[in-house]
């Protein structure tokens, strides 16, 4: 891996020891501790923003609506139209 940006954080020395112990733990050194430390939250931070949980009565009222029919309103088709005179 060809690292060119820096990340630099200040801790406290407690901090940097627990840091420094549990990367010996795991065999890694430290920077590669951090490293994977921090993308596997970051990893999880964006998942957890990505996935839409839904309870067993909105599943069954998101399945039932993508099983009617689609009826655009009037709304959607005037811009329909309008995008086909313009070419879109």
């Amino acid at each position: 891996m060809a690292a060119a940006a820096r990340l630099d954080l200040r801790l406290s020395t407690k901090d940097r020891e627990r840091i420094d112990r549990a990367a010996a733990l795991a065999g890694l050194p430290l920077a590669a501790f951090v490293r994977t430390a921090v993308l596997r939250e970051a990893d999880r931070t964006v998942a957890a923003e990505s996935v839409a949980t839904l309870s067993l009565t909105e599943s069954k009222r998101f399945l039932a609506a993508l099983g009617k029919p689609f009826a655009p309103n009037a709304a959607l088709r005037r811009a329909l139209k309008r995008g086909n005179e313009l070419g879109i």
